[in-house]
């Protein structure tokens, strides 16, 4: 069978062929076997081809099957679309993966939906796309989270993640994979990783000390500090010393800036490229903290249990193991073909991570670095950041309720500056949709519909009684194509919209230019009329398929209503391709009903009640539980000064040998040390012990305990479980300080 369909003649020899072939006229190169099946049919086939031909459309190339005469034919369409796969570009974007502490607001989810408008514009296009998110699963954060709730850390995360990804489905996201750092295959693989990079010498255990911010899993030099507050969420802070592995970050610095002077556009914005070179880069970089042992929730380290692999070099390596990545040289097809991502989209928040710690983890590991990392700004409340504290928050199932689904994405994608934070608010949602949804567009479609019915029947037929307004409304519409294509090149998606809604301003504009109602009433008109209409419906056409990488819904029900079919990226660039004769439906639907700004905040402001009492109601179920105890006997102010308290540190502790309870610690206390035994072994390990400071009461009658001299008493609170927790300051204190 030739290309075209019809039954070709074949050459007895061509009849001996072994295997299926394509066949040029020129030079011949062989490639890679491939299988194609269909139904239970198969055919190897050996691919040849002319360089020059396969630049071409596949339309238009010649090509010509042969198969072994004991095969059966394979149908053309298949082979046409593994050949198309041959041709495409691959095209590999990621977001960052949602950490499961929460139900993500919608700031956190306009990542999603931003990717998604990426990897359809780009599948549009004709690239081959893989669009990879997902969940972030692991840390102490969990851990504290799983407890409070009282489920196991893997049913909170399970809950959490399904939340995640029904929101994301809800928008409307056309992810390929969504990958849980759960997944036993990604755990496995990052075992393997963290042995080879430590079998190699970028990995070595030491000890951490330094300020610890439990919310973002960091720790933080004292210089690094914002208010003596954690520098990335402004929450506070914790002294904290434990034994870790550590990754030779300084190793590969210089490597990296050189790549980033060398790649310009490998971090977007510049901003944060140079915010990243000046604060983190050139001063010098420490060596990074890449397990834990103070938390359970992790991929252990397997050859060393006690350790867990720290949230950095756990999460970031899903952009690798998603894909088939295997650090004993068994990648996957996919994991060659994909790699290096053309894409990292993060927020700007996590930037560090992304364009320091993950290139220096894949210069060890020996792998080409993302292409491009670009940090987007947040999306704001009117009064700041969204937080539950602030009552402020806004989910994205909250706004489709009220607006829909395509008008959320649309809020979200054109609403946010390249660079700078974006502001959402109730009465700014409201405000975009009736001007721009509901009287740019919606209006647009519904007027061209009923005009069409009202002085055509339906029927939409070009005449080519044309006017100079009609050239310059189809420039205007032919031109947007390679405008949005230039504004998506440089991820500057909300000005691609803007360009397209020009498009839809246009054709209105073109409605008050052309006055169709008064061509209506001349019935020597008739024929410009047609063409009028025709003109405004092939405009609709063209901009709804170029919208439909940012409002998929949208498109589909504008093209249903004008009985179209979707352009292909290529017929952008032809104007007159609807078919003439056509109907558009009888009755057009309203693709964004106006809405009253004042019922809509009623509305909003009954939902935030009723969220506050769920709240409240919520809060006095997890109220902590009080403990009492037997009252002792009263003491006078004078018996109580006679007892001297000071804070302690701790420089070093070991169990008492033949006790299953004691600790024996030794605690700096200004310039003395002294030696304490606490009953405290059922709650802290000796190397848990080291570094904390403590309050000790430091004139107690020194004591043999197990035959252990104990010269003070280390302060704790024991709980209902009979758990116990050490009493220390919390701000930072030096040892030695009174308490009073």
């Amino acid at each position: 069978m030739n290309r075209s369909g019809n039954t070709g003649k074949y050459s007895s020899s061509s009849l001996e062929t072994e295997k299926a072939g394509f066949l040029f006229h020129r030079k011949v190169r062989p490639m890679k076997q491939k299988t194609l099946r269909e139904d239970r049919t198969a055919a190897e086939w050996n691919y040849v081809a002319d360089a020059t031909r396969r630049r071409r459309r596949i339309s238009q190339a010649r090509f010509f099957l042969v198969l072994p005469k004991n095969y059966t034919a394979v149908s053309h369409t298949l082979l046409e679309q593994e050949e198309r796969k041959l041709d495409k570009k691959k095209y590999y974007i990621t977001t960052a993966i949602a950490y499961t502490s929460g139900k993500p607001h919608i700031g956190n989810t306009y990542e999603a939906v931003l990717a998604d408008s990426i990897a359809r514009f780009k599948r549009q296009q004709g690239y081959d796309v893989f669009f990879q998110t997902g969940t972030d699963e692991h840390g102490q954060k969990i851990e504290l989270k799983a407890a409070e709730a009282g489920v196991t850390c893997k049913e909170f995360v399970d809950n959490v993640a399904g939340e995640i990804k029904s929101i994301w489905d809800l928008m409307n996201t056309s992810y390929d994979k969504f990958i849980r750092t759960t997944d036993a295959d990604h755990e496995k693989q990052v075992q393997k990783i963290f042995k080879k990079l430590y079998d190699q010498g970028d990995i070595y255990k030491g000890y951490y000390e330094g300020m610890y911010c439990t919310p973002c899993e960091s720790f933080f030099t004292e210089s690094q500090l914002v208010d003596g507050k954690c520098p990335d969420c402004g929450r506070p802070v914790t002294p904290a010393k434990e034994e870790a592995y550590f990754f030779r970050m300084s190793k590969y610095a210089q490597k990296l800036i050189d790549h980033i002077n060398e790649h310009p556009e490998f971090i977007q914005p510049v901003s944060r490229k140079n915010e990243m070179m000046n604060n983190f880069l050139l001063p010098g970089l420490q060596d990074l903290c890449v397990s834990r042992t103070s938390f359970k929730w992790g991929i252990p380290v397997d050859f060393d249990p006690k350790h867990v692999v720290y949230v950095w070099l756990d999460a970031l390596t899903n952009y690798i193991t998603g894909i088939g990545y295997d650090c004993d040289g068994e990648s996957t097809e996919q994991f060659k073909k994909d790699w290096p991502a053309d894409l990292h989209l993060i927020g700007k928040d996590i930037i560090r991570f992304h364009t320091i710690y993950w290139p220096i983890f894949l210069m060890a590991l020996d792998l080409p670095l993302p292409k491009q990392v670009f940090g987007h700004p947040w999306l704001l409340q009117g009064d700041g950041k969204m937080s539950k504290s602030k009552g402020n928050v806004i989910y994205a199932d909250q706004l489709v309720d009220f607006f829909g689904v395509d008008a959320v994405r649309y809020f979200v994608l054109h609403e946010m500056p390249f660079e700078n934070d974006g502001v959402i608010t109730w009465e700014l949602m409201v405000e975009r949709l009736n001007s721009e949804l509901a009287n740019t567009l919606g209006n647009l479609v519904n007027r061209t519909i009923s005009m069409s019915n009202k002085y055509f029947g339906g029927e939409v037929k070009r005449t080519g009684v044309c006017e100079s307004v009609d050239e310059e409304l189809k420039a205007v519409v032919l031109g947007t194509k390679a405008k949005v294509a230039a504004k998506m090149e440089e991820l500057r998606v909300a000005d691609a919209i803007t360009e397209i809604f020009t498009l839809f301003k246009r054709c209105n504009k073109y409605i008050d230019e052309t006055m169709p109602w008064a061509l209506a009433k001349d019935e020597s008109k008739k024929d410009r009329l047609a063409e009028v209409l025709y003109n405004l419906v092939e405009g609709i056409c063209i901009g709804a398929s170029l919208l439909e990488s940012f409002m998929p819904e949208t498109t589909e029900k504008i093209l249903a209503q004008l009985n179209a079919n979707k352009r292909t990226y290529e017929e952008l660039d032809t104007f007159g391709l609807y078919p003439s004769g056509n109907k558009v439906t009888e009755k057009p639907e309203i693709l964004f009903a106006r809405l009253d700004v004042k019922e809509v905040m009623e509305k909003v402001e009954e939902m935030r009640a009723k969220e506050a009492a769920e709240n409240q109601l919520e809060e006095e179920k997890e109220e902590a539980p009080v403990v009492d105890i037997e009252a002792k006997p009263e003491v006078t102010f004078d018996d109580f000064m006679k007892m001297q308290f000071q804070v302690g540190e701790i420089i070093a502790c070991e169990a008492v040998k033949k006790s299953k309870k004691l600790l024996c610690s030794q605690v700096k206390i200004g310039s003395q040390v002294k030696q304490i035994v606490s009953g405290i072994k059922s709650s802290y390990a000796p190397e848990d012990m080291v570094g904390k400071k403590v309050m000790v009461l430091v004139n107690l009658k020194p004591a043999k305990l197990a035959g252990v001299l104990s010269e003070g008493m280390i302060l704790c609170a024991e709980g209902l479980d009979g758990e116990l927790a050490l009493m220390t300051p919390d701000k930072d204190m030096p040892a030695g300080a009174e308490i009073c």
